[in-house]
């Protein structure tokens, strides 16, 4: 592998390199985690390296939860968490998986309601902080980023809508990244789950507002996925491209600090009604979030197609190798393709204008806005004119 074992520190404390899940004892240990629950999904908690994990650590496993998580999965977790005294978590898997051992670590000590900590003005004050448990994340996946990330996206069931759990705390406090849990994800899983961070960072980057250091890390993470997300698709076991990528996909989710946009704003709806993959719904409505914000990115579109190095230093250019990257990676270029019902699309519209996200999104996206990029989605029709 040509990348090199690394510890780094923003925005957490980050252990990067092949086979540092030799680690995760010591990591708790410095935390000061006797009896972690190590939160998982279903299908990871069958796998060998899970078992050996929770071995190492003599612990028991949470894995009860869906691919996109509900609000009755985390009061499962915390009821698991108080059962077995525990006293810190490790969350070991991909998004949802990160998300939910965050968001148990999180509501572990809280009195209010899950739904009282929503992303909402400042909501998040409302948590007792002395009350987080610590998190050691182990991401499996390169996608989501969750692993630095200081929320957790849980669905609300009674209201059917996705809701973004927020508190400061709730950033686990090391992070150990190791591409060789990686090499098991199959080729069409590593494809959505890359073009998540693509979508994270390509909205960061184009999210207005003044930060230069998200656009910064924003840029580089493009530039990553660009050089390395076919090589981690091709080959699995390309070590290398999945370092690369599992960097990527953390940089993706620091930059968003900034803001995300009209990607996440339609695919948090789509995502709740048909429990769409998150990545692969993002992926789909790429080209036509990109081209309906056009006229407010376009220069800046222009100069990141010249860092990536891409032929044409312009939005056609990097609009194009965006529409190549689907195409080499199958993924889907309509909402049909992914079983969305237009019949569905102005409920979804409505739904889009109250995301969070939509505020984010360098032009105005309101339930118009958002219909006329489903439209095109639908249409698989990208360009305006």
């Amino acid at each position: 592998m040509g990348l090199a074992n690394a510890n780094w520190n923003y925005p957490t404390a980050i252990r990067f390199g092949a086979g540092r899940i030799s680690e995760l004892a010591d990591a708790c240990r410095s935390l000061g985690i006797a009896r972690p629950l190590l939160v998982t999904d279903p299908e990871l908690a069958q796998m060998l390296m899970v078992k050996e994990a929770a071995s190492a650590v003599g612990t028991q496993v949470f894995s009860d939860i869906q691919p996109n998580p509900v609000g009755a999965d985390i009061g499962a977790g915390v009821a698991a968490y108080a059962h077995g005294r525990h006293d810190g978590v490790i969350a070991f898997g991909g998004g949802a998986a990160l998300d939910v051992g965050k968001t148990i670590a999180f509501m572990s000590g809280q009195k209010r309601p899950l739904w009282d900590f929503e992303d909402k003005d400042d909501w998040w004050s409302r948590a007792d902080p002395a009350g987080i448990a610590p998190v050691v994340a182990v991401p499996t996946t390169a996608g989501t980023g969750s692993e630095v990330g200081r929320a957790g996206v849980i669905l609300d069931e009674a209201q059917g809508v996705k809701k973004i759990i927020f508190h400061p705390k709730m950033m686990p406090a090391i992070v150990i990244m190791d591409p060789e849990l990686t090499i098991g994800l199959p080729a069409h899983v590593t494809a959505a789950t890359g073009m998540d961070a693509l979508a994270h960072c390509l909205e960061a980057y184009c999210a207005p507002g003044f930060h230069p250091m998200a656009d910064g890390i924003a840029v580089e993470g493009v530039k990553l996925i660009h050089d390395w997300l076919p090589r981690a698709v091709s080959d699995g076991s390309d070590l290398e491209a999945r370092g690369n990528m599992l960097i990527a996909a953390s940089m993706g989710a620091t930059a968003f600090q900034k803001g995300l946009g009209g990607m996440h704003a339609l695919s948090h709806p789509i995502g709740a009604l048909y429990k769409t993959h998150h990545g692969l719904t993002n992926a789909v409505l790429m080209p036509y979030v990109l081209d309906f914000n056009r006229q407010a990115i376009e220069e800046r579109i222009a100069r990141l197609a010249g860092y990536v190095g891409l032929p044409r230093h312009s939005f056609e250019g990097l609009l194009e190798w965006v529409l190549e990257l689907r195409k080499e990676l199958s993924i889907p270029h309509t909402l049909g393709e992914l079983e969305v019902h237009r019949d569905s699309m102005e409920r979804l519209a409505v739904m889009a204008e109250a995301d969070p996200s939509a505020g984010g999104n360098p032009l105005h996206f309101d339930a118009a806005a958002a219909r006329e990029v489903l439209e095109a989605a639908f249409e698989g029709r990208v360009g305006r004119g």
